[in-house]
């Protein structure tokens, strides 16, 4: 996520960055890899989503949640068609992580608010998701596992 862009100003050159982002690279990478990850026998996807694919996001983040709504799908559908190839395919959907992005573009009192619906009481990490995409990218963790989308986000979804 690059911004916050509310639907009544969002141009379409802002459109088609995030759409590209999130949503076209995710294609283009996997059909890249398709052939690799074929011949390997033991494959395995994992894409990242959002909580915002299931919630809608927040205000200006409507697109954003849509293209992450994409990958959830795409996702699923990709772990039923890959499944003959010996491909696994799931993905990681965070809540809210403090990142950067959240520093520039989300108040104290918004990243407050939030915090306070958030059973365990804490925004997260990048060292709260990473164990998770080493877990579903290793077979030996996770070998029957796909199709899956696992949410990162101390219980707020």
């Amino acid at each position: 996520m690059f911004g916050r862009f509310p639907a009544d100003t969002l141009s379409d050159d802002d459109y088609t960055k995030i759409i590209e982002l999130n949503q076209t690279a995710v294609v283009r990478i996997t059909r890249a890899l398709i052939p690799l990850l074929a011949d390997s026998g033991d494959g395995a996807i994992v894409n990242t989503v959002s909580i915002s694919a299931s919630t809608g996001g927040s205000a200006g983040s409507s697109i954003y949640s849509a293209s992450k709504a994409f990958v959830s799908t795409y996702t699923k559908a990709l772990s039923r068609e890959l499944a003959p190839k010996k491909i696994r395919v799931n993905a990681v959907s965070p809540g809210v992580i403090n990142t950067d992005f959240h520093q520039r573009y989300s108040s104290a009192e918004k990243l407050e608010n939030t915090r306070k619906q958030i059973p365990l009481q804490r925004l997260g990490t990048a060292e709260d998701c990473a164990p998770s995409y080493l877990f579903l990218a290793s077979s030996a963790l996770s070998g029957y596992v796909s199709g899956q989308i696992i949410e990162i986000n101390g219980g707020q979804y």
